[in-house]
């Protein structure tokens, strides 16, 4: 789950990490009263969305005056704001972050990950801030510090003091990153985030450390543990589709697409979504039923893949383990009646009580075409769309 910027912020503040004053605002007059509050005759106005490179799209903006203010807000909220990072037809603003303006001096990047391969969290930091990091890594991956933190010991401090010396931080700066890291640490361990994000770090006309800008992801299989940071889930920021399906426990990603799939399994999913893809054919999801599959949970699956408009043909890949291929099959006979699904569907079961499964959809007087084996399905859900034959 992706947090705005205005809600990192608080967290960060929470945790004593040092970051510009600003107010999320939903309104004009909103905005207006905040920009009065902090004083000045100058502010920055910041979409608040779930999608990086707001600032090359529009998103992000400099104002002097209150008729500036009120005329870029005005601009902002309601409108989609279309990134490199964000869905094709733009992420909605529905509140932008009102902030002082920060004298700046430099900026760099900083932040928290998983790293798998050493099954750590990794630091990250780049005297290349305020670009996007993984074209740093691509271009210039000499200028990207990685430090990992033994999960026992915890961060030390001559590790966060060999970064402040590759950053080139002066003893004041320095002693400040040893307390920023040791903030952003425990605020990444206490909150079970999976991302924490800080680009750029600035350092201020003062000398100072100040976090301009906060990403921070948490990790979804933790939110029980979180939920009072659950509740600021903003569901206009993600796909609807997708948000209907955690609600039924379904593993859902709208990808482009025309053939859509069902499986059971998330490897049997990648591996469905490949050999369509071998054929000629183009997934218009990733859905992963779960092993435990139920008619219910496939008749809201098949609701799913319908409301997609793009969706031409269906390939449903099941593996009858934990449930016997004869129920899923009825699953899907209900399923595809309740539903009324217009497209064709092509099934393809394997597993216990396979045999009883293809007899039942077979005498479903349903227009469900049934296939021996994965790559015979995928074969006939590309040539249902019009593809390969």
């Amino acid at each position: 789950m992706n947090l705005h910027e205005y809600q990192a912020k608080k967290l960060f503040e929470d945790y004593g990490i040092p970051v510009p004053p600003g107010k999320p605002a939903h309104t004009i007059k909103e905005a207006l009263r905040h920009a009065a509050d902090m004083g000045g005759d100058g502010w920055v106005v910041k979409a608040q969305v779930h999608a990086g490179g707001r600032g090359k799209a529009g998103g992000v903006k400099v104002v002097k005056g209150s008729e500036e203010l009120e005329s870029v807000v005005r601009s902002m909220l309601g409108s989609q704001l279309i990134t490199k990072q964000s869905a094709p037809n733009g992420q909605p603003v529905n509140c932008v972050l009102i902030s002082s303006i920060s004298g700046i001096e430099s900026e760099l990047y900083l932040g928290l990950v998983v790293d798998r391969a050493s099954r750590r969290v990794a630091i990250m930091a780049s005297t290349e801030g305020g670009m996007d990091i993984e074209e740093v890594a691509a271009t210039q991956p000499e200028k990207i510090i990685s430090v990992t933190v033994d999960p026992v010991l915890g961060l030390q401090d001559h590790q966060s003091r060999r970064i402040g010396f590759a950053l080139g931080f002066d003893d004041k700066q320095r002693k400040q990153l040893i307390s920023i890291l040791k903030s952003l640490y425990k605020l990444y361990i206490d909150k079970d985030l999976s991302l924490v994000e800080i680009n750029p770090l600035t350092i201020n006309k003062d000398g100072d450390l100040e976090a301009l800008d906060a990403k921070i992801s948490i990790d979804d299989n933790a939110l029980f543990r979180q939920s009072h940071l659950e509740e600021w889930r903003d569901p206009t920021q993600e796909d609807e589709k997708e948000s209907i399906a955690k609600r039924f426990d379904l593993n859902y990603i709208t990808l482009d697409g025309n053939i859509a799939c069902m499986v059971n399994g998330a490897g049997l999913a990648m591996a469905t979504m490949d050999i369509i893809k071998l054929h000629g054919g183009d997934p218009a999801n990733f859905l992963d039923v779960g092993g435990g599959a139920t008619a219910e949970r496939v008749a809201e699956a098949f609701k799913l893949i319908v409301s997609d408009k793009n969706v031409e043909a269906i390939l449903v890949n099941i593996f009858g383990g934990i449930v016997r291929c004869d129920l899923i099959a009825e699953g899907i006979i209900k399923a595809v009646k309740e539903v009324g699904v217009n497209v064709p569907v092509v099934v393809r079961l394997e597993g216990t009580k396979v045999d009883e499964g293809k007899a039942l959809l077979a005498e479903s007087g349903l227009t469900i075409v049934t296939a021996d084996d994965l790559t015979d399905a995928a074969e006939k859900a590309v040539a249902a769309v019009g593809g390969n034959q």
